[in-house]
């Protein structure tokens, strides 16, 4: 779907974390919508580098870009030396910043400060030098246990991850005061669709369940999963998001959800409609109370009134949509 009509020609686009999940998408909405504008993708794509909780650094992967026709340049946006090439070499018109760690139980608060407070002030500095629009990837990480539904301005992160985000919210509220170009910052909720594979453990319990239920498993729950509640956002509606954020001339920060949230039993029991199955489920305890989020749910109404967002995609469209996909990702990368 075609969400703006401006004729993008000639126009330069970045995309930090192109090769991961919400960046690949952004991709190929450009390069299928608006193929006179030229796309320029940065990621430091995975290695075997690894953080001390044994999950990737990086989920950057190829295959997300398979098909994708535009520049692509392998690099760490903790890189100055990169930074300096890119402001050089380039003029971008828009800056859609997905690049960061991203693993919320990362222990590394060095390297979540640099990579996505430090490195996203120098990605600020470009952005006002070229004159870009920048649109970022904030998170509902920034609320932490905040009582729903959640609203900008009343936060309590309660790991580093929210933390970081929430400080590249603080910070971009600064430069808004004093700088001429648009700055968004789009707070993700629960995020799942096309592309997210590649995040292994840190997929969306969407993909899982869906990959558990066609390999024969029965579905594993928390107990109590049917009044565990999540803001569930379904990937073509966070694209609409950013896309409608890039014309905006309302800078500020957003929520980006439903504004309905739904349980991790409506997950199972959709995806299982659509499979055609009716394994029994499994409850087990929930080793993560205390720490968990129980309800989330995104207050859009600015979101809304700001940026013309509207939530096309129930959950029960939603899965519908990408019930393909996970059967196609369990066939050529799970058997």
């Amino acid at each position: 779907m075609r969400y703006i009509e401006d004729d993008l020609k000639d126009k330069t686009i970045l995309i930090t974390g192109g090769a991961g999940f919400i960046g690949s998408n952004l991709a190929f909405y450009f390069q299928n919508n608006h193929p006179d504008a030229k796309v320029v993708v940065l990621d430091s794509f995975r290695s075997s580098c690894v953080l001390s909780n044994g999950n990737l650094k990086s989920f950057g992967h190829f295959k997300n870009l398979i098909g994708f026709s535009g520049e692509i340049i392998s690099g760490d946006i903790n890189d100055k030396d990169l930074l300096l090439d890119l402001e050089i070499n380039y003029k971008f018109d828009y800056i859609f910043h997905e690049a960061a760690i991203s693993d919320t139980t990362a222990q590394e608060q060095d390297l979540m400060i640099k990579t996505n407070v430090n490195a996203y002030k120098d990605l600020l500095e470009l952005a006002i030098r070229h004159g870009a629009n920048m649109i970022y990837a904030s998170s509902a990480a920034t609320y932490g246990n905040a009582k729903s539904p959640q609203i900008v301005g009343r936060e309590a992160p309660n790991n580093v991850y929210g933390f970081s985000k929430l400080s590249m919210d603080n910070l971009s509220r600064e430069y808004i005061k004093e700088s001429d170009i648009s700055i968004v910052g789009l707070r993700y909720f629960n995020v799942y669709g096309r592309g997210e594979y590649f995040k292994n453990t840190t997929a969306s319990m969407v993909l899982q369940f869906g990959h558990q239920i066609l390999a024969g498993k029965n579905p594993k729950l928390f107990e109590g999963s049917d009044k565990i509640l999540r803001d569930f956002i379904y990937i073509e509606d966070v694209i609409q998001a950013n896309i409608k954020a890039m014309q905006t001339k309302k800078s500020g920060i957003y929520n980006v959800g439903t504004g309905v949230p739904r349980s991790f039993q409506d997950i199972v029991d959709i995806l299982q409609h659509e499979l055609g199955t009716n394994l029994k489920c499994e409850y087990i305890p929930n080793p993560f109370v205390g720490s968990y989020q129980f309800h989330t749910e995104a207050d859009i109404g600015s979101t809304k009134e700001a940026l013309g967002y509207e939530p096309a995609y129930e959950m029960e469209d939603a899965i519908k949509d990408y019930v393909g996909e996970i059967k196609r990702v369990y066939e050529q990368e799970v058997k």
